[in-house]
């Protein structure tokens, strides 16, 4: 399985690619950000992550994207600026037709340290760790989308077994007819 990760952000978007399978040592193959300067135009800006992200995809190939999904912060103005970002990722993938999946920072967390309140530096000794790299990815965002497809490759097993079984299931169980509801008696003996 072959993951391009991205934690979104309008001046840093960190991209990050592993291939393996769950259980098996990772590899990656590639790692960066698409960066754009603060003072721009936000329109140029988002277009500037839409080629950046294209590029990425066009080298990598990837299966499946997987994308932070963004989490309510103090900072509004961040807030909606990673929104954006991230409605870039999930647009250019969409668009090729290759399944995104969204990711929980704490899931990430938790996923590559086994702790979902890890902080960056743990996150970032981690992948290393994992992936067998020779010092932290920086900056933390080029880690964070290193994470990020780490915890889809070794999520994802697992969450398509549960959906297989839930559509099994659901094919098995024959739908049910709601019910009329029962008839209400007042303290008179009447039909309500």
């Amino acid at each position: 399985m072959r993951v391009l990760g991205v934690d979104p952000g309008l001046t840093r978007c960190g991209v990050g690619v592993v291939e393996g399978v769950a259980g098996r040592p990772l590899t990656m193959l590639g790692v960066g950000v698409v960066r754009t300067p603060p003072d721009a135009d936000l329109g140029h800006r988002l277009v500037a992550v839409e080629q950046g992200l294209e590029q990425w995809l066009d080298e990598h190939r990837p299966e499946f994207v997987a994308v932070e999904r963004v989490f309510s912060q103090h900072n509004v103005r961040t807030v909606m600026g990673t929104a954006q970002a991230s409605a870039v990722a999930i647009l250019c993938a969409s668009r090729r037709g290759i399944p995104v999946a969204l990711h929980t920072p704490s899931e990430v967390k938790a996923a590559v340290t086994g702790s979902g309140r890890a902080d960056k530096a743990q996150v970032g000794a981690m992948v290393t760790r994992l992936l067998r790299l020779d010092a932290p990815p920086k900056p933390a965002d080029a880690a964070d989308a290193l994470a990020l497809a780490i915890c889809h490759i070794w999520r994802a097993p697992a969450q398509n077994r549960l959906q297989q079984a839930v559509a099994a299931h659901a094919a098995r169980t024959p739908p049910t007819t709601p019910r009329a509801p029962a008839a209400r008696h007042t303290s008179k003996g009447r039909t309500a």
